[in-house]
């Protein structure tokens, strides 16, 4: 009965965090936007973007992910290679402060059990959440603009690649772009009926905003228990 008790000790660990290795760590790099005001490039950091992440890895080839990021967005119609918005010149910044949570997926395995060393590429989407200031322009002076707190929802899709480059630490390169929910992070389409609020640019398209960078996590969490016959 001893051996027996010892035996299911010993597969018990195996059995229920095998797959729940745990990753935390931090986000740095840069953010753009594309929308109505600005460039139209959609991989273009102007701004520093940073944050944190967690991660559960529920198995070698997926994991659940969660993290926060901010950053300022901004745009400026001068850096636009239309000739429209280059005689236009409107200009706007913004912050951006986003909660996020979704599945990442990997190509390849990677079981961070296994200390030998990895790469995989990967892609990460799920339903964000952010908090953002609501522009808007009266149509006398559309370079005074206003604001108020406002807050909507977007859909991360990220591409990556990453590595263990040691034991315990996993490093990353990705660009994530972000469909928001609202056509109003740069000012052009506020919600209102007031028709001394200016509203222009494709009121049919809603604005994006990208983060690129690195990821550094830090795993931890027990190996399984592998007995001795």
């Amino acid at each position: 009965m001893k051996k027996i008790f010892n035996l299911l000790l010993c597969f018990f660990p195996f059995i229920t965090l095998n797959a729940q290795i745990n990753e935390l760590g931090v986000f740095i790099g840069g953010s753009n936007f594309v929308g109505d005001v600005g460039s139209t490039t959609y991989v273009n950091p102007d701004k520093i973007a940073f944050g944190v992440l967690y991660k559960w890895n529920k198995s070698p080839r997926h994991s659940y992910r969660f993290s926060y990021t901010q950053s300022q967005v901004s745009g400026n119609d001068f850096d636009s290679d239309e000739g429209g918005r280059n005689k236009r010149g409107y200009r706007f910044k913004n912050n951006v402060k986003e909660f996020s949570a979704g599945l990442e997926f990997n190509f390849f395995d990677f079981n961070l059990h296994d200390y030998h060393t990895k790469v995989t590429p990967y892609i990460y989407s799920g339903l964000s959440f952010f908090l953002y200031d609501g522009l808007y322009r009266y149509t006398t002076n559309p370079n005074d603009i206003q604001s108020v707190n406002s807050n909507s929802f977007a859909i991360p899709i990220t591409l990556g690649i990453k590595s263990n480059i040691t034991p315990h630490f996993v490093l990353g390169a990705e660009v994530g772009a972000r469909y928001s929910f609202t056509d109003n992070i740069d000012g052009s389409n506020p919600k209102t009926n007031n028709t001394n609020i200016l509203k222009f640019g494709n009121i049919n398209n809603n604005d994006w905003y990208v983060f690129s960078g690195i990821t550094l996590t830090y795993t931890f969490g027990q190996k399984p228990c592998y007995c001795a016959e």
